[in-house]
Order: structure tokens, then C-alpha cells, then sequence
């Protein structure tokens, strides 16, 4: 095995072109983009020729959502160039203020194009039901018309609709002030690795450092993350107190329930589905509990401290996976859902879909992105590490989903809810972990990365869960009319970590601040997804290895749908109904069984 590794380029210059994606490809000469935007205005302007007039025909009705979709489509792109060019390096201004101009844009069309949804819900059935039969192009938009009429009580009058879309551009904005405090203004000291050399604190090396077998290193890196959380606590509490409002208010004015069930509206997901996972989850706690115990045993340790809830737990001789091992390895993994999936997949590593390795200012941790007509591009910051490995294949997972998802369906259809899409991402790294654990014949190994499914379990459906747990929470205090202040979310957040942990494990005063670096906080209600998808995967992958073609056959048809129905249908097509509480408790057996066998095994 290489021993060499790769990472540390100190900037993207040093970088070679096979390492670093293609985004060149979405717009050659940036002077293009000037166009797009006028293209883009002036799309909006004429759009509103149909304000009024929707109901006048079914050709009328079709033409105004092709002229739509026309404007997102454009819109998308530009923002999707945007918001990568800036994620390559946060500290250059020309893309931060390239995205803010499409965010402006974004408002700009959206309250161009607000009478749309009300005139298109106020629009009698049966004259809607008579077009669809006179124009077969509307059969296409069938299902968002149903689903608009399905959300007709929460749209509002045309007036209100286009204040709301005006304001859309400072109500979005808070997600983005959090990105720019935690990416580029923020700074971490540094400490001291393993050899005693000072290594530069960043989120990208933060759980590698986590994960080192040397405690004080550990402890300082811990310590070292959460000390300028510590002193910007209540600048940042008042910008999540602030996003919470804003969802309580959104929600109030649509005439939801709760910001939580305007939120799942969106999938049209029941409200029992999250309180059955965070119940479920709930009674599987003493199976953690029972995990941290022997975690402290296996340590040595008279107290468990959460700095120590990372580091493997099974000595194996240090391994280095270059990027190109970690294809091949995962090539093997995916290899059950068929050649067809490959073939795309490497045509995609080939074509440099991926941004490999980090530099100064690039945005931290992975993710899948792209617009409807651009390659599904994915973020990496790759550190030659096994986790790595698990990283690109969670994410080439994503892509996968886009690629087929663009290809068989319309721009409408053509995203994902992240309720699917995590399905897509966590179906790969179950197949890589069943895989890595059938090919292990030494046992010391085979611990290893057992411990590594267990702690995907417990960093992905319960971690997620805990955070689920906490929105529900924080959204429930302000629609209560109680006032969020730093201290009671570092208390509220203090007793879910320890409530989640159980008595193994002291409950650190930095740990109660850790809802402080959360980014996903910034859209309530959609990390709850990341648990019910790891759930669901749970159960595809084995209805794959256990039934091959036709569950394989099914599965990659599913990926094909995108967002042409409901979450909860498309995922009855892959053999899985999230309705109901098997796919969770299935999964919470699958992490006791490993709990079980860990304790016994180490």
C-alpha cells in the first residue's frame, strides 16, 4: 500500500487538472454569464404577460410553465457556477458577490412570477381536468398541479405572495452569514499533532485530528474547535434565533400548524414519521448507552470524554488510500448494482466531475451539487483516510442520482428531496461497509471496521436525530413565545447531548455549544431526512446483496424518478414504505446486532 500521501497543496494552483473539476465546462467565457442574466430579466419581465391570463386556455397554461421553468433553468445554472467558484476558495469576493447578485436575481424572478402559484390553485378542477385532456405537453406538469392544488389552503393572495418574494433575499440571507463566519472568518489556533509539530486547526482536519490515539492531541483539537464558538456565542445565537423566526413566521402566514409542519409539507410527509423516528430512536438509546460503556472500557479511561467518542477503537497498522486506490475500491463495493451504473459512474470520475483535495479558503466538508444541464459536480476535501473513501462514495451516490434523474426526466422533476437523496448516497456506503466486512479475514481488522459501521450508525441516524430532536425543540420554545437566548440552547443542547450518550460519558461544557457550528440548522427540518434515508438504505442494500437483479433493477429505476412524486411513493418503488415504523426499527436491530457482536468480538 502507498505510504506517500498527496494532500496539503497549499493552493489551488499546485493542483493537477484531474484532481480539480470541470466547471469551466458550464461556462467557458464568463462574459456569457452577463447574457444569461439579461436573458434571465427579460424572462421574468415577459413572464408576467400571463398574469391573468392562465385560465384563458390550456395552450396559455402550457406556455406559462415552459417560460417558467425556462427562467429557473437559466437562473440555476448561473447560481450553481456561482456558488462552486466561490466555494473554491471563500476568501476571493468576486464569487461571493457573483452569488449574491443571483440571490437578488432569485427575488427578483420570484416576486416577478408570484401570481403564479395563486392563480394556478384558484383555477377551478374541472378546468383544469378539461385542459389536461385538450393539450397533452400539460400531462407533464400533471403532478405539480396536483400537488399545488394539494398545498391551495397555504397560498396566498397575489399581493402577499409578491411581498414574501421581495423579501425572500433577506430571509435567505442567514444561512449565508453563518457560511461566511464558519468558512472564511473564522479562525482556529494551532496545536500540536502527534509528533509535536503545530498543525493549523481546520473543519476539514478536525475529525482526523479527533481520531488520533493520542488524547492530549484530542483534547486540543476539541477544545481548540469550540473556543471561538465560545466567543462569538451570541453573535451567532441571534442569527439562529433569527433563522427559527423566520421559519415560525413563514409558517404562521401560510396558516401551518407549526414551522415543523410547513416543512414537511413541502414532501408531504405526516408529522408521525419524525416523531416516530425520534421515538424509536429514543428507545434504542440504552444500545448507545451500552456502545459508550464498552468504548471506556476498551480506552482504559476512568472518564469518557466527548473528544474521545471518535478515535477508533481498534489498533490497525496506519493505511494511506490514495485517491485512485480508493476508486478501485470503490468499484469493487458497487459492483452489485450492475455494469450500466459503473460505466456512468467512471465515465464521471473520467470526465472530472470531482474537486479532489483541499486548499486555503475552499469550503470544508463534501457535497454533490449541479444544475440541471451541468455535470453533477461533487466537493471533496480528500485526505487519503478509509472515511475518505466512505465520503466519495456517499457522494458519488448523489451524482448518480442526479445523472439518471436529469436524463429520464423533465427540468420540474428533474432535483431531489433529501429525503430520496440521502437514500441514493447511503445505499453506496452500506454496500462499501457489507463489502469491506465480507473480504476482512483477519479479525483485528474485521473489529475495525465493524466499529466503523456501528459509528456510521451512530454519526449519521443518531447524531441526525439528536439534531432533529433539537430543531423540534428550538421551534417549539419560540412558537411557545419563549425567547432564545445563548444560554438556554446551550442548557436545552447540553441535556439532549447527554440524554443521547448516557452516564459513560462526562458531558464536556464545550459539548453544549456544539449546536453553535451546526450549518444544517440554517434549513430547519431537513437533517431528520438524513436518518430516515440511512434507514431506508439500510434496507435496500440488502434486498440487493440478498435478492440481486430485480431488487438491483428496481433500485436503479428509482433513481430515475427525481421529484415526480411524493418521497414517501417514489421509495414504495424500491420495495420501502417510510410510512411506517419497519424500515426504522429494521435498522435499529441491524445496529444492536453490530452493538452485540462488537462487545462480544473486542
Amino acid at each position: 500500500m502507498n505510504t506517500e500521501n498527496k494532500t496539503g497543496y497549499k493552493s489551488r494552483q499546485d493542483i493537477p487538472k484531474q484532481y480539480k473539476w470541470d466547471i469551466e465546462h458550464m461556462f467557458p467565457d464568463e462574459s456569457a454569464i452577463e447574457t444569461h442574466i439579461s436573458e434571465i430579466e427579460d424572462g421574468a419581465e415577459r413572464f408576467t404577460f400571463f398574469r391573468g391570463r392562465l385560465s384563458s386556455s390550456a395552450s396559455n397554461l402550457l406556455e406559462a410553465f415552459r417560460a417558467r421553468d425556462a427562467v429557473w433553468q437559466k437562473l440555476e445554472k448561473i447560481f450553481v457556477y456561482a456558488h462552486m467558484k466561490r466555494d473554491e476558495n471563500n476568501t476571493v469576493s468576486k464569487y461571493q458577490a457573483m452569488t449574491d447578485k443571483c440571490r437578488s436575481l432569485a427575488a427578483k424572478v420570484s416576486a416577478a412570477m408570484s401570481f403564479f402559484t395563486p392563480e394556478l390553485s384558484n383555477m377551478p378542477e374541472t378546468l383544469i381536468k378539461k385542459y389536461l385532456g385538450e393539450e397533452p405537453g400539460l400531462n407533464t406538469y400533471a403532478f405539480f398541479i396536483s400537488d399545488t392544488l394539494r398545498e391551495k389552503k397555504h397560498v396566498l393572495s397575489k399581493a402577499e405572495e409578491n411581498v414574501i418574494a421581495n423579501f425572500s433575499e433577506v430571509t435567505g440571507a442567514l444561512g449565508d452569514i453563518f457560511t461566511m463566519l464558519n468558512n472564511a472568518d473564522m479562525k482556529f489556533d494551532n496545536i500540536k499533532d502527534e509528533n509535536g509539530n503545530d498543525v493549523e486547526l481546520t473543519h476539514g482536519n478536525y475529525i482526523n485530528l479527533m481520531k488520533s490515539k493520542e488524547r492530549k492531541v484530542r483534547r486540543q483539537a476539541f477544545e481548540h474547535m469550540y473556543k471561538p464558538y465560545m466567543s462569538l456565542i451570541n453573535t451567532i445565537s441571534a442569527t439562529y434565533t433569527c433563522s427559527v423566526k423566520t421559519d415560525v413566521v413563514g409558517a404562521r402566514l401560510r396558516k401551518y400548524k407549526s414551522a415543523r409542519a410547513a416543512a414537511l409539507s413541502a414532501d408531504n410527509v405526516p408529522l408521525s414519521v419524525y416523531e416516530n423516528l425520534i421515538d424509536i430512536v429514543n428507545e434504542t438509546l440504552p444500545v448507545i448507552h451500552k456502545y459508550m460503556a464498552a468504548r471506556k472500557r476498551l480506552l482504559g479511561v476512568d472518564e469518557l470524554h466527548m473528544y474521545d467518542i471518535y478515535v477508533p477503537l481498534i489498533d490497525i497498522p496506519k493505511e494511506i488510500i490514495p485517491y485512485e486506490v480508493g476508486l478501485k475500491i470503490i468499484n469493487e463495493a458497487l459492483k452489485p448494482l450492475g455494469d450500466e451504473y459503473l460505466l456512468r459512474m467512471n465515465n464521471g470520475f473520467r470526465s472530472r466531475w470531482v474537486d479532489v483535495y483541499e486548499t486555503p479558503g475552499k469550503t470544508s466538508g463534501a457535497y454533490s451539487f449541479g444544475s440541471y444541464d451541468s455535470m453533477p459536480y461533487m466537493l471533496l476535501n480528500y485526505t487519503d483516510t478509509l472515511q475518505d473513501v466512505f465520503t466519495v462514495i456517499h457522494e458519488t451516490g448523489h451524482s448518480m442520482h442526479s445523472s439518471y434523474t436529469r436524463e429520464n426526466q423533465p427540468f420540474i422533476y428533474g432535483g431531489h428531496s433529501i429525503f430520496t437523496a440521502e437514500v441514493a448516497s447511503t445505499v453506496n456506503e452500506s454496500l462499501l461497509m457489507k463489502y469491506l466486512l465480507k473480504k476482512e479475514k483477519d479479525k483485528t481488522k474485521y473489529l475495525y471496521i465493524l466499529n466503523m459501521y456501528i459509528e456510521a450508525f451512530r454519526t449519521t441516524l443518531f447524531r441526525q436525530t439528536m439534531f432533529a430532536e433539537f430543531e423540534k425543540l428550538t421551534h417549539e420554545l419560540v412558537e411557545n413565545g419563549r425567547m432564545l437566548t445563548s444560554d438556554l440552547l446551550c442548557e436545552e443542547y447540553g441535556k439532549l447531548n447527554e440524554k443521547y450518550f448516557g452516564p459513560n460519558v462526562t458531558n464536556d461544557e464545550q459539548i453544549s455549544f456544539e449546536w453553535a457550528r451546526i450549518p444544517h440548522f440554517y434549513n430547519a427540518f431537513y437533517v431528520y431526512k438524513y436518518a430516515t434515508g440511512y434507514s431506508a438504505a439500510t434496507a435496500i442494500s440488502e434486498k440487493i446483496l440478498n435478492e440481486g437483479e430485480p431488487a438491483q433493477k428496481r433500485y436503479i429505476e428509482f433513481l430515475k424518478t427525481g421529484e415526480s412524486n411524493y418521497p414517501i411513493e417514489l421509495l414504495k418503488g424500491a420495495g420501502i414504505d417510510m410510512s411506517t415504523e419497519t424500515p426504522v426499527k429494521s435498522a435499529m436491530d441491524t445496529f444492536k446486532k453490530l452493538v452485540d457482536e462488537f462487545c462480544e468480538l473486542a
